[in-house]
């Protein structure tokens, strides 16, 4: 898949039942995120940690779902751990997770890392991201080996990037986080700056003397 595509479709079966992808999206985005097993130690971190960020991603209207190449069964035993790992509540885990036991999912959608192998002796699920928006498109996608776990803060910060450019003519630079200064577009010329920028911007000086580098406090 490349960037802009329509995200496929699926039905799966997962924690909360059997799913349809799409509709359970509905108008919301998603972010799709991908383990190797069950009961792995680097999965069981990064589970716990988007429980915790759930409220965060819901003001984002983002839907978070993982996946894993076990069965719901075995996730539903495993979600225990998980909630204890993250000291998350005893209340109903607060998002689904995917069975893709006979890895169908994984193959579909390219997560397969050749050089991790299971004690099955088959290459072991990437962790990958998936960020799909309203429209089902995607967005933006990460792979990680399966040997590295993720940083979620980041994935909040890509977010917000993309939720914020979508609305208002500017890039997000280096480092950038929600609140900070942005880009203006290359695309914006001199004089059209006021009608898309009232509140005035900042030309950055550089050897050059080009004046590219526009600053904006949205």
């Amino acid at each position: 898949m490349n960037l802009g595509d329509q995200f496929p479709n699926f039905s799966a079966d997962t924690t909360v039942g059997k799913i349809d992808f799409h509709q359970w999206m509905g108008d919301s985005w998603a972010i799709l995120f991908s383990h190797p097993a069950d009961f792995t130690p680097v999965c069981t971190t990064e589970l716990s940690r988007v429980a915790q960020l759930v409220p965060e991603f819901q003001k984002r209207n983002v839907k978070p779902i993982a996946l894993s190449c076990d069965s719901v069964d075995s996730h539903k035993k495993w979600i225990e751990d998980i909630k204890c790992y993250g000291k998350c509540s005893n209340e109903a885990f607060p998002y689904p997770i995917i069975d893709d036991e006979k890895r169908e999912l994984a193959v579909k959608l390219n997560m397969l890392d050749k050089d991790e192998i299971g004690k099955a002796g088959l290459p072991l699920t990437c962790r990958a991201v998936f960020i799909i928006d309203a429209t089902k498109k995607l967005r933006a996608s990460l792979l990680y080996p399966a040997s590295s776990g993720r940083n979620f803060d980041e994935i909040l910060r890509l977010i917000d990037s993309l939720q914020l450019t979508d609305s208002n003519k500017v890039a997000t630079p280096v480092d950038w986080k929600h609140g900070e200064k942005c880009m203006v577009l290359p695309t914006i010329k001199d004089e059209d700056v006021p009608k898309f920028f009232p509140q005035g911007i900042e030309n950055v000086e550089v050897p050059s003397g080009k004046k590219y580098i526009r600053k904006v406090q949205l």
